[in-house]
């Protein structure tokens, strides 16, 4: 599957989809961008099970705000509606490779068991009146 345009009107929906998201937010005067693009493109033909989601700032800036996209390129990793990997900086095939190995092979019930936990720690209980995104 090749890449696919993420505008702020698809953004919410397609990290929410099932399995994994992968998003690039970049720019076509930023040269870092330009040289990982192919690579990006690359790993997208290679995953075919895998939303690759190319994101342009200056079109799309709302949606970089709305991100704190302060770098670009920057890649952010979803699986099941979970960010699990936020890193400014172009990365080399080989470690966008590993990177889609480890989100493959994690195990989603234990992070989401996790991420209640960590919630739960804080002392806030969720109930009525409670108006922050979960």
């Amino acid at each position: 599957m090749a890449t696919v345009e993420i505008t702020g009107e698809n953004f919410q929906q397609t990290i929410e989809k099932g399995g994994i998201v992968l998003l690039d937010f970049w720019a076509a005067w930023c040269g870092p961008c330009r040289v990982f693009a192919p690579v990006f493109e690359k790993a997208s033909e290679a995953h075919a099970d895998i939303v690759f989601g190319k994101i342009d700032t200056e079109a799309q800036q709302e949606l970089a705000g709305a991100a704190q996209i302060q770098a670009i390129p920057t890649l952010m990793l979803f699986r099941d509606g979970v960010l699990l990997f936020r890193e400014s900086g172009a990365l080399p095939a080989a470690a966008l490779e590993e990177l889609v190995t480890q989100a493959k092979a994690l195990d989603m019930t234990k992070v989401k068991e996790e991420i209640k936990a960590h919630e739960g720690a804080g002392g806030h209980q969720h109930g009525p009146g409670c108006n922050h995104d979960h």
